[in-house]
């Protein structure tokens, strides 16, 4: 429900992975082989030579410094503009209001209620259930309207249609409670917890 890019994440991801299973390929061929470590030693120095004559191919007139330098300069500032960028953008969606109106009553004014009011007495209705392993709810801002996210994690052996019903059930009382309808994504998956976990609750 949020804006997070995960298509971009995990193509960030994956490109970082494969270079680092590069690399680590590449340290472990450069100790055990030693065609590899002198065809290294031999590339690297042709490399290094290169790097040198480019950088005093473009010194400024009558100067030692190299212009190179200031290109560098922009290309990581510009790569550090796109990190930020970036990072901005993980986990943008998130709501703080659910209800926001306005009031035209003796003192006309905006009725807010918050996000943690809907979470908060959700998880106190869900945390005591023996059939769940897991249960989280958040508020989310979706085209410019709030809603929840439901994401329960059950017990092996329970109905999932049953289980969303009866979610569906306390999301309508809690609208009454509100006065206000709002959307509801109720995701119900699965995972090592739930596999493993067991019905029992110490106290």
């Amino acid at each position: 429900m949020n804006s997070t890019p995960a298509l971009l994440n995990r193509v960030l991801i994956g490109i970082l992975g494969i270079k680092l299973l590069a690399v680590g390929l590449l340290l472990i061929l450069l100790a055990t082989v030693p065609a590899v470590a002198s065809w290294w030693h031999s590339w690297s120095g042709s490399v290094w030579t290169g790097i040198n004559q480019a950088f005093n191919s473009t010194r400024f007139p009558g100067r030692p410094e190299s212009w190179l330098w200031i290109v560098i300069a922009l290309a990581l500032l510009v790569l550090i503009g796109l990190m930020v960028a970036w990072i901005a953008q993980q986990g943008k969606g998130r709501s703080n209001l659910l209800v926001v109106e306005y009031d035209p009553g003796t003192v006309a004014g905006d009725v807010r209620i918050g996000g943690g009011v809907a979470e908060q007495a959700l998880k106190h209705a869900l945390a005591e259930r023996p059939d769940l392993a897991a249960a989280t709810v958040a508020t989310y801002e979706v085209r410019g309207a709030p809603a929840l996210k439901v994401r329960l994690q059950p017990r092996q052996g329970v109905a999932p249609h049953l289980l969303a019903a009866e979610v569906a059930a306390l999301v309508d009382a809690l609208d009454t409670v509100v006065g206000k309808r709002t959307p509801v994504l109720i995701h119900i998956g699965a995972g090592a917890r739930t596999r493993f976990s067991r019905a029992e609750r110490v106290r």
